[in-house]
């Protein structure tokens, strides 16, 4: 099954393949949304119009905003190479990322210009994620390509997480909304756990001319126990998900180091993820340490989400931008400064505040860092993201 090339622009290219706008905004939403979070710390506002208080919007938005959209592009790229058929371009692709663009403006207008209908912002973010399973389940069952259903699921499962916080927001429901933020986060952590054992490996056997090790009973086990460390944390079998997190932890460190070699150094497209692979059995381990002693089980989170969830796709949209407009995998060295400054924001988003008198300074010291990865990123791949292939052709 071949995909029929469109045509092609001459100039402007962000609505040819789903990474363009969604990689673009994405990193200049990881730039503004952050900014904004550290204003409203600053000014001391706690109150927000619809998300009650400023951070449940902070978590709402960097993860069903900023991360969804980094998902959803990566996503509709990638199945249009699994499924050799078209996922929408153009003015069907204009009109998924609307939907995306909507839902983070709506709250901000609400808030700093006029009051707008609470359900119209939830239906508008609802929207989203369904829209996205199915721009990509179409192609998948068309193609008989079944066994990459599972990331349609995923799609559906977070789409309810969403759908969990909105409810609570709504006051339908009273106590929903932290059961969706960790059903979002764990979600996304599978994701990643799910992904970096196809790409990791695969990118750096191609970089550097090697054979990483796959351990099979490490590969057979490692999503299922990820899963069950999911589905053990939303229905609060604390004792479970304790148990498979310290379990998570071991066998996704074991699973990187059977990726790593020592040369990987000097290619920052590859170091990228493995050290971003890192913060995840460190999230993992630091969730378990949580369970048995005072530590912050919010430390654990952000080795997640500023850790993992950063650096993950710093690195991931950079490579992919580079190899789907058909440019050579060398990266300028503001981007390497990037994946440095986001490396370093993750590191003292997870580390300072284990001290308890550092963890305002903290937040400030790695939001600023983040901030300054994301306008690094954005120096180079703005143009790389808006203009045609090199090769000439679609895409």
């Amino acid at each position: 099954m071949q995909i029929q090339e469109p045509h092609q622009g001459k100039r402007f290219a962000l609505f040819n393949l789903g990474f363009r706008p969604f990689f673009l905004f994405a990193a200049l939403s990881g730039l503004l949304l952050m900014l904004l979070w550290l204003m409203l710390l600053g000014s001391g506002q706690a109150t927000y119009r619809y998300y009650q208080i400023s951070q449940i919007w902070h978590g709402h938005e960097m993860l069903f905003g900023y991360a969804a959209a980094v998902i959803a592009g990566f996503l509709l790229t990638a199945v249009r190479n699994w499924t050799s058929i078209q996922t929408p371009f153009g003015a069907k692709l204009a009109g998924l990322f609307l939907f995306w663009l909507a839902a983070r403006l709506l709250p901000l207008i609400s808030e700093f210009i006029v009051p707008l209908p609470a359900p119209l912002i939830a239906v508008t973010d609802l929207l989203f994620l369904p829209l996205v399973a199915l721009s990509i389940g179409l192609p998948i069952i068309r193609s008989g390509n079944y066994k990459n259903l599972i990331f349609t699921v995923i799609l559906i499962a977070m789409s309810f997480a969403n759908l969990l916080i909105h409810l609570q927001l709504l006051g339908i429901t009273e106590s929903t909304l932290a059961q969706g933020m960790d059903l979002e986060l764990g979600l996304i952590v599978v994701v990643m756990v799910v992904m970096g054992g196809r790409v990791i490996p695969f990118f750096t056997e191609r970089a550097l001319a090697f054979e990483a090790k796959r351990f099979t009973w490490i590969e057979k086990s490692v999503i299922p126990v990820a899963f069950g460390w999911l589905i053990a944390n939303l229905f609060q079998f604390n004792s479970v998900a304790l148990l498979l997190a310290a379990l998570s932890a071991v066998l996704n460190l074991i699973r990187l180091a059977g990726w790593f070699k020592p040369r990987m150094r000097r290619n920052p497209l590859i170091w990228i993820l493995h050290v971003a692979y890192l913060f995840i059995p460190l999230g993992f381990a630091l969730e378990a340490v949580s369970g048995i002693t005072q530590l912050s089980p919010y430390i654990a989170t952000h080795a997640f989400a500023a850790g993992a969830i950063g650096s993950m796709t710093l690195g991931m949209m950079a490579r992919v931008s580079l190899g789907h407009t058909a440019r050579p995998l060398k990266l300028t060295k503001i981007t390497v400064m990037a994946f440095i400054l986001m490396v370093a924001a993750g590191s003292v988003r997870v580390f300072m505040p284990m001290v308890p008198e550092l963890h305002s300074l903290a937040i400030h010291i790695s939001g600023g860092l983040w901030i300054i990865a994301w306008g690094l990123f954005l120096i180079p791949y703005t143009p790389i993201l808006l203009k045609p292939r090199l090769d000439g052709q679609f895409g």
